[in-house]
């Protein structure tokens, strides 16, 4: 590789993409390599660059100070390969050597390796087991409170739907639900590709599903202490069981293996009213795909808000839950993603104290322990999960000792 100092703007892009770091290769398209050695702290607080950073260029500015180490020792290895022995005390023009050894000692210079850069946002798939194993236990628990207060539900003969102002405003389209679903199950599988290809992916992984699984396990309870009659004459509701748990497990796992749904035929049940699972589905997947993907991707943005908008206004067109159900949702599942999110961001909201009053939240415990080992605002980098990259991650630059005869 030519020296850094003789690089161009190309090669400045090719080394960004080469790191792991394409997001600031539209912002650094004209510098070349004296210029990026020359970047600091001040550098990452102007546009354009304080545009595309999230983490305040600590991870680029890591890399850079082990590229400046990595110039200065090939530029001094340059000079005593070519018979310049450099800086060399009182003025002599021959090496020192040790009167034991008969040679000179060299300084041990430690360079910083990939692996220590990344100490930042250790990966520690354990944690995120334990919150997916945390997500499961939480959906099937809702799935078990869904059949339990299915046989509580009031007849709709008995007790019609409730008043609802935008069912007033808005006759009822049946195949808007499936419309709904189909826009859910989108933004899912965007979602999935976009976190198998984020460099972080266990960091976020466990994020999202301690978030997704605590919002299920909130359904579980208001499901549970306020069972609402349906919200329109069109439901046919499955038969009430009556206590025989046989057919209702058999009910419990068809559900579960149908994820849920109504277009799969594996929702039958009536009374998982308030809130709305289908809403938190469509916001949660949009607010991580928006958090998690370069700002420069407006366009994706606005796709994935579409879908989300546009699945959320259908599951009231379909008249399959009252607009309160959908309200609550919504405002769940926002607050809580961005109280979670300003906790992980600020290290001083991950210490207990007095003035900190979020540590006062049931799961305050739990977070502390998926995002104690989590510095600053995770970035948005982005690699293949087999690539070359991946990897080698644990090399680093080596250095053997030089014998000077």
């Amino acid at each position: 590789m030519k020296k850094v100092a003789a690089w161009l703007a190309e090669d400045v892009s090719d080394w960004l993409n080469k790191e792991g770091m394409p997001e600031y290769i539209d912002a650094l398209r004209q510098t070349d390599g004296p210029a990026l050695l020359r970047l600091n702290e001040a550098h990452f607080q102007m546009p354009p660059i304080s545009l595309v950073s999230s983490d305040g260029g600590q991870q680029l500015l890591e890399r850079l100070e082990t590229l400046r180490i990595e110039n200065h020792i090939e530029a001094h290895k340059n000079g005593h390969a070519n018979g310049h022995a450099g800086r060399l005390p009182n003025g002599t023009s021959k090496p020192q050597r040790n009167g034991t050894m008969g040679m000179m000692e060299m300084v041990r210079i430690p360079i910083p390796t990939v692996e220590t850069m990344r100490t930042s946002f250790p990966v520690e798939w354990g944690k995120t087991g334990i919150a997916f194993l945390y997500a499961v236990v939480c959906f099937v628990a809702t799935t078990v409170v869904i059949s339990v207060v299915h046989e509580r539900v009031p007849a709709k003969e008995h007790t019609p739907p409730l008043p609802d102002k935008f069912f007033d405003l808005f006759d009822r389209v049946e195949w808007a639900f499936s419309i709904c679903e189909i826009n859910g199950m989108l933004l899912v599988g965007l979602w999935l590709i976009q976190w198998i290809l984020l460099k972080h992916r266990s960091i976020i992984g466990r994020r999202f599903f301690f978030i997704v699984g605590t919002l299920y396990m909130y359904r579980c309870i208001t499901m549970y202490i306020t069972t609402l009659p349906v919200p329109g004459m069109h439901f046919k509701c499955s038969p009430k069981l009556l206590g025989n748990w046989e057919v209702q497990m058999r009910r419990i796992m068809k559900m579960i293996a149908g994820g849920g749904l109504s277009i799969t035929g594996s929702h039958t049940m009536c009374g998982d009213y308030l809130y709305s699972g289908h809403t938190v589905m469509l916001t949660l997947t949009y607010l991580f795909i928006k958090e998690y993907s370069p700002k420069r991707f407006w366009w994706y943005h606005w796709l994935c808000w579409s879908l989300s908008a546009v699945g959320i206004f259908c599951i009231l067109l379909a008249h399959d839950h009252y607009t309160v159900d959908v309200v609550v949702a919504y405002f769940i599942t926002t607050r809580l993603f961005w109280w979670y999110h300003t906790m992980a961001n600020q290290q001083s909201l991950k210490e207990t104290s007095q003035s900190n009053l979020f540590s006062r939240v049931w799961w305050y415990r739990l977070f502390q322990y998926f995002e104690e080992n989590v510095s600053g605002t995770v970035p948005r980098n982005y690699q293949l999960p087999l690539s070359l990259r991946s990897l080698q991650w644990s090399r680093g630059v080596k250095y053997s000792k030089l014998d000077i005869q």
